[in-house]
């Protein structure tokens, strides 16, 4: 049985979500993908690296540990778009951000591999991120969730131009109370020498979406940040230490700020 993630709990209200760092591909699907895919160019390769600081705040984190070419995490189980009319990527796509094939032709998964992927991977993962959020909420009265992504700077099929420095998504302020999103958009509009949206082409995915219930006192946001400002964008997509510092500090202020906040 492959791993579907890694899991540590910490002491605070806070779970720190990252679907998509995972790089894990199981040989009988790595034999099948393009020289392209076998790249895993649409990794969010180290967030891991860029939120390490986390665990020092007492904060839990979830990562995947499987390529989100294996499945999507952030795409409902039954692959509904999350984004109607918009070009995007499936539960199991067959296409990267660009378009390009994933798979060789004829290699593409069928129902019966998508649905072992899902019970593989895909719930594995969630049941983990809602018992973790249960756990949380059990011991504070509330639960945070911060859903961490980052993305090339640059993908027309995907999005005009310039991708902002730091896209924050609350599926248009449904999925945590405005006090909280607020607090965070303001942490984004004042960070020097950075650009920033609310709900724009990033609103949230499924997890933010699904898992954020204010009304039950669970409040989740997303980040969605351009990769430019912390690794180099073509391969071997390697993470930049010195480049990465001033975006590393507004992050820790972020999650600082939303450990500060209580509903």
């Amino acid at each position: 049985m492959m791993d579907a993630f890694r899991l540590h709990r910490g002491t605070a209200p806070l779970l720190l979500s990252i679907p998509h760092v995972g790089t894990g591909v199981p040989e009988a699907i790595r034999s099948k993908l393009t020289p392209e895919g076998l790249l895993l160019r649409d990794t969010d390769w180290h967030l891991d690296r860029l939120y390490d600081f986390a665990e020092g705040l007492g904060v839990s984190i979830l990562q995947a540990a499987q390529s989100r070419y294996v499945v999507d995490l952030n795409r409902p189980a039954d692959d509904q778009s999350l984004y109607p009319g918009q070009a995007t990527t499936g539960l199991c796509s067959t296409i990267d951000f660009d378009g390009r094939p994933l798979y060789r032709p004829g290699e593409e998964p069928d129902a019966a591999e998508i649905a072992w992927r899902v019970e593989t991977v895909w719930k594995p993962y969630h049941a983990a991120l809602a018992g973790e959020l249960e756990r949380i909420k059990a011991q504070h009265g509330y639960a945070l969730l911060y859903d961490a992504h980052s993305i090339r700077s640059v993908v027309p099929r995907l999005f005009d131009g310039l991708l902002p420095d730091l896209n924050l998504g609350s599926n248009g302020g449904t999925t945590a109370a405005p006090a909280l999103k607020e607090r965070i958009a303001e942490i984004c509009r004042t960070a020097e020498g950075f650009t920033h949206v609310v709900d724009g082409r990033f609103r949230g995915g499924y997890i933010t979406r699904h898992y954020g219930q204010p009304e039950r006192n669970v409040h989740a946001l997303q980040m969605e940040l351009p990769q430019r400002h912390y690794m180099d964008e073509e391969p071997p997509f390697a993470y930049r230490p010195d480049v990465a510092k001033p975006l590393k500090a507004v992050l820790h202020r972020v999650l600082e700020s939303m450990l500060a906040w209580k509903p």
